[in-house]
């Protein structure tokens, strides 16, 4: 039973009942708080997770702006020089196709006595093939080296091509025309043609 009190008005009223009255909002307070607390939690979550999520698209784009890393045209660069430089020098494939032709030239000319003959067909075309296959390395260190100097304008825009990269290219494609212009004089017999026999 709860107790009975008189108020200053003289009306009886329940001590009991006035406490728990009391006491409500203070309940409602504290599971407000409590249904208020879940979500606050949630939300914390939810902030660290899209964090999380952004630090992983910063490392993903990093990854990805990284693109190709310039290996291959820093190769193709190098190879264009080399065989520049081969088409120059002479290769191991021209000097076998020169001493092929001056076998083959000796072989038809043994039994000819015209010395014009002998020296076209054994020297001559052997000088010519030396020309050829110069003419060919040369070309090829040309494409190269043109193909390696226009990559950037298919590739990653934004990405400019390593310096060292273009230099060797350069030197390739230097190396190539220079190659070729000798290749075409030797094979025309303009730059050390065959010595006359007149």
């Amino acid at each position: 039973m709860g107790t009975k009190t008189v108020d200053e008005t003289g009306v009886k009223t329940d001590v009991d009942k006035t406490d728990e009255a009391a006491k409500a909002p203070e309940k409602a307070g504290t599971e407000t708080a409590d249904a208020e607390t879940p979500a606050g939690d949630e939300a914390g979550t939810d902030d660290a997770a899209a964090e999380d999520a952004v630090a992983a698209d910063d490392v993903t784009g990093a990854a990805g702006n990284e693109g190709p890393t310039g290996v291959g045209q820093g190769a193709g660069a190098v190879v264009s020089a080399g065989l520049g430089i081969v088409s120059l020098t002479g290769s191991w494939v021209g000097t076998v196709a020169s001493a092929r032709e001056s076998l083959i030239g000796q072989l038809e000319t043994s039994s000819s006595s015209d010395v014009g003959m002998l020296i076209e067909r054994g020297y001559g075309n052997a000088w010519h093939a030396t020309a050829l296959w110069g003419g060919l390395f040369a070309l090829v260190a040309l494409i190269v080296g043109v193909v390696v100097l226009a990559r950037p304008a298919f590739g990653a825009p934004g990405r400019p091509q390593a310096p060292w990269i273009k230099s060797v290219a350069w030197a390739g494609v230097a190396l190539g025309v220079i190659g070729l212009l000798l290749a075409v004089l030797k094979y025309t017999d303009i730059l050390l043609g065959l010595p006359s026999t007149g």
